[in-house]
């Protein structure tokens, strides 16, 4: 496994970022239970607006992994939400990296780096209820769930019958 390169995202990066994001959330993989099949995926679309402004929040960055190649390969978002904990969010690796490790090395560096930069004692972040192959894949990461869910944003696929149950399941994972 080559070894990543990693940095905060600046402005400049919104596109790239959008485009991996969009397409790591996009992607269809043969894994059983992996990826919805609920046609979330396809249906998945994130503004260019919304890049921005995880990228110029105060206490936010989107951090980027390139390859040897300086090639964006991963991405993650982290936020500082008070003084122990921050919250991970929008993990991607691109989809003809996947399976090689890199979401691990991205998610093993969001958490140095909010441990680091901000201090914090505690990581949030969540996943889709019926995505039970990525719950198990933070679970052996270290993420437990919290008891908690958060509503799922129904109003951005009003064209899709979603599964009543469907939300997020939020994990917290102490540094």
């Amino acid at each position: 496994m080559n070894e990543l390169k990693f940095r905060v995202a600046t402005v400049q990066d919104a596109a790239p970022l959008q485009q991996l994001v969009e397409s790591a959330f996009r992607a269809e993989d043969s894994r059983k239970d992996w990826t919805d099949d609920l046609g979330l995926s396809s249906s998945f679309r994130l503004d260019i607006q919304e890049i921005v402004a995880m990228i110029t929040k105060p206490d936010s960055v989107m951090l980027m992994a390139t390859n040897d190649q300086n090639t964006l390969v991963g991405s993650i978002g982290t936020s500082k939400r008070d003084a122990n904990h921050a919250r991970l969010f929008m993990l991607a690796v691109d989809t003809s990296q996947q399976r090689g490790g890199i979401g691990r090395q991205v998610l093993a560096y969001a958490e140095d780096y909010s441990q680091r930069t901000w201090g914090v004692t505690t990581l949030g972040l969540n996943a889709l209820s019926n995505r039970q192959q990525l719950i198990s894949w933070y679970s052996r990461r270290g993420y437990k769930p919290t008891g908690e869910t958060s509503p799922f944003p129904r109003e951005k696929f009003e064209n899709l019958v979603l599964p009543g149950d469907l939300c997020f399941v939020e994990f917290e994972k102490v540094l």
